[in-house]
């Protein structure tokens, strides 16, 4: 016919452009806030309630129109929402396994009959998340639900728990965090973002409804961030977890320094992840994942294509070819359109070329999809990218050249990566430090893969079986968590840096001279850089024992050089090589037996007795880490879609240790164990109070096959050393024994760069929450403590 506008299937394939997008409707969403008079109130103890006398805030839709009104809760709110959860854990943690998982089954058939109000609610807060994937989230924790005296029978659940995310995090981010707390039998509140609130209200709304007790699931809305530390300070919460921007993640984590409350931290918003395309890759399909993935309108993360130099011209053509004709997008204000121009402006002065999809309309808050390509991996906006459709594109050589810029961001959220070469894929998933790996895909999800932010991009393990954990705590561990404490008013630039104690020995005699120790840096024992010593005192404090160096800054420098030399190659030893390596400092250990006994009774006034019996069982505890090495390991999953996904198990790093008081000698190789073991390099800082079985466990070290560097031991102010730790950007994670100060000063430091923490506030008789080191649960935990998880998803169809 003259004049039509239908277009063949060879038209189609030519411009490869997508299909009209349905028309969508609102309706029964809007007839869901209507009956709330477009007014939401909080969610507290299984109802809707409008305290008087609140502000409010109005949430807006992506055209400016306003949906509705959320209260902003104070602190008295937060007071009656934590008395409701006590109550909400002690009706749901004492449902039976399998009556939760009834529960949250009941709950996907009630979202079956409301899936469609969800949807619309989201679409229109601009909280993108499908019924069917709270449906997936649903079912599959309704099983672990189930199975959870079954297959994680010496864990328990922690709680009343928080989980807080940012106005940016998706609903699907919210609530992977809030079903599997649930499923382990928790009650949670939730402190939501702006965009996510109306959705969560009516999933509340609709949890109650389907049976979930009043109280397990509150939902304090707010302002701002800053709710997250009004309900941080209620004494009834256990723990709390945080998802979202980096920005308002560092804010909370400082806020909440000093309560003595373990923190989980998730900054995925807006971090870098690498796309990378090989010469063995189907260009035309990753093309197409280009263009899904890098410019769409509400992205959680910013792309970096890496492209192999020798299909350079090819994906610049198809790129060219897929972006003609694509509309611009939509920024979130002026200021965004600013940030942009002044980002290709920097790009194009440092020699890069565009490939846009239109000419970028000369103002207002709308900018074309563009290219830069030719970018550099040092250029500020690969760095630190801008907001808007801006796709920096960069070139490599060989392989090891893009796993090293993949490598390059701060961030380790996830990656893209495009070849038929199986092997090739597999090698440069491995070598990538990201959580999540996609070969010939992108954004691929499912709650069975445990994903773990690898660097800047978390501290903790959501999705699997792994990413319950977060939520349960050691049946052996007291009931109760330890006295809950206020942040203590503290110079964070003066911590650590007082003098150490002199103690001058009246004794004259110089046969009776204390011993002098050297510390163990780089696999030499050797003296502090400074040449100071401190005296180690009896216990009864009337004499001196010893000398031990007094390690400072530049000896942690040394020991963490030399430990991150040693440590990528420690890590790719075969489990087997590493568990003989243990094998052998056991029995370094158990060739020493009376004089590491000798040192325990002199330093802790123990019975020789009880000083064997600590050798002997430390013995045994450096064997069974030997034998954990090749037992857990990871391995594939069950997916629902076509494909397979691996799951497996990799170092932190480089990990520094402040070591408790208590069992000075077990506690030590428990932690040395768990670090080493799963491919960790160590520094430790011997107990202040106890450093002897420390310092005479060092000749057990030298003797041993390890490499030198991977265990180094500093001596010296506790204060002083632990400053160090913190303030060193190559420590991925600080596991510390020590006073309250001490762990409110890591928490409130540790976020830039992030490290991994687990603190233990110990008080003068060197009880630290009654942790038992004798408690052969004490492996699994810590082990735990001691990897981080990497899921890659391979399709097959």
């Amino acid at each position: 016919m003259a004049g039509s506008t239908i277009k063949t299937v060879h038209d189609i394939f030519q411009s490869m452009e997508y299909g009209p997008a349905a028309a969508s409707s609102t309706a029964t969403a809007q007839a869901w806030l209507d009956h709330h008079s477009r007014s939401l109130g909080l969610f507290i103890d299984g109802k809707f309630i409008h305290p008087a006398g609140r502000q409010s805030c109005s949430l807006t839709d992506s055209k400016g129109e306003n949906v509705c009104s959320i209260v902003c809760a104070v602190e008295d709110d937060v007071s009656q929402c934590a008395s409701s959860s006590v109550s909400g854990f002690k009706a749901w943690s004492g449902l039976t396994c399998h009556q939760r998982a009834k529960v949250l089954l009941k709950i996907v058939s009630v979202l079956g009959q409301h899936g469609q109000c969800v949807s619309e609610l989201c679409e229109a807060c601009g909280a993108s998340c499908s019924p069917s994937t709270l449906v997936r989230l649903l079912q599959y924790y309704s099983s672990w639900a189930q199975l959870r005296d079954t297959l994680i029978s010496n864990w328990t659940p922690l709680g009343v728990v928080a989980v807080v995310v940012s106005d940016d995090c998706s609903l699907y981010s919210l609530m992977i965090k809030v079903i599997p707390a649930l499923a382990m039998g928790n009650s949670v509140i939730v402190v939501p973002g702006q965009s996510t609130a109306p959705a969560l209200l009516l999933l509340a709304q609709l949890f109650t409804g389907a049976g979930l007790p009043a109280g397990a699931l509150n939902v304090l809305t707010g302002s701002d961030v800053s709710l997250g530390a009004k309900v941080a300070q209620s004494p009834s919460i256990s723990y709390i977890t945080y998802s979202g921007n980096k920005q308002n993640g560092v804010t909370l984590c400082k806020a909440t320094a000093g309560m003595s409350i373990p923190v989980s931290f998730s900054p995925f918003i807006g971090v870098t992840c690498p796309f990378i395309i090989f010469e063995s890759a189907d260009i035309d399909s990753a093309v197409d994942g280009v263009i899904e993935t890098a410019f769409k309108k509400k992205r959680e993360v910013h792309w970096v294509l890496c492209v192999q130099e020798s299909v350079l011209d090819s994906v610049v053509a198809r790129l060219k070819l897929r972006m003609a004709g694509m509309k611009c997008v939509g920024l979130h204000s002026d200021e965004d359109r600013a940030l942009v121009d002044a980002a290709v402006l920097t790009a194009q002065q440092q020699g890069a070329t565009l490939v846009q999809s239109c000419a970028a309309p000369p103002t207002g808050s709308q900018y074309p999809p563009t290219v830069l390509c030719g970018a550099a991996p040092s250029s500020p906006f690969v760095i630190n990218p801008s907001p808007g459709p801006l796709l920096p594109l960069m070139t490599f050589r060989s392989n090891t050249e893009a796993v090293t810029l993949g490598n390059h961001s701060p961030h380790g959220k996830a990656a893209s990566v495009w070849t038929e070469d199986l092997t090739l894929a597999l090698e440069t998933a491995k070598s990538l430090s990201v959580g999540s790996v996609w070969v010939n895909s992108h954004s691929v999800s499912d709650p069975c893969l445990s994903v773990s932010g690898h660097k800047d991009s978390g501290t903790c393990t959501d999705g699997g079986q792994e990413g319950l954990y977060q939520f349960l705590r050691p049946s052996s561990s007291p009931s109760t968590p330890l006295p809950r404490s206020f942040p203590v008013s503290l110079d964070y630039s003066k911590f650590g840096t007082a003098a150490s104690p002199t103690v001058i020995p009246d004794d004259s005699d110089p046969a009776s001279a204390p011993k002098p120790y050297l510390q163990f840096v780089g696999g030499k024992a050797c003296k502090s850089v400074s040449g100071c010593s401190v005296a180690i005192q009896s216990p009864g404090g009337g004499s001196v024992l010893a000398y031990c160096p007094d390690g400072g800054r530049k000896d942690v420098r040394n020991a963490v050089e030399a430990a991150i030399k040693v440590q990528p190659g420690w890590m790719k030893k075969s489990p087997s090589a590493r568990a003989q390596s243990l094998y052998s400092l056991a029995k370094g250990l158990e060739a020493k037996r009376k004089d590491i006994a000798t040192s325990i009774n002199v330093q802790t006034s123990l019975s020789m007795d009880e000083a064997e019996k600590e050798v002997e069982l430390s013995i045994i505890r450096l064997s069974d880490w030997a034998a954990y090495c090749d037992k857990v390991q990871g391995g594939t999953l069950p997916m629902p879609q076509s494909g397979s996904a691996l799951s497996y198990a990799e170092a932190l790093g480089v990990v520094g240790v402040v070591l408790p008081d208590k069992n000075p000698l077990l506690s030590m190789v428990t932690l040395l164990g768990a670090a080493i073991a799963t491919g960790n390099a160590i520094i430790l800082v011997p107990s202040e109070k106890y450093p002897l079985p420390a310092l005479a466990f060092i000749q057990v070290i030298q003797a041993s096959d390890l490499p030198a560097g991977l265990v180094n031991v500093i001596t010296g102010s506790k204060d002083q050393l632990t400053a160090a730790l913190a303030h060193h950007s190559v420590i991925k994670a600080i596991w510390y024994w020590g006073s309250a100060e001490g762990c409110q000063y890591l928490q409130y430091t540790c976020t830039s760069p992030l490290k991994t923490l687990r603190l233990f506030c110990q008080n003068d008789a060197g009880e630290d929450g009654g942790k038992d080191w004798c408690h052969s649960l004490v492996l699994e935990e810590m082990w735990r403590n001691a990897v981080q998880w990497k899921s890659v998803w391979i399709p097959t169809a």
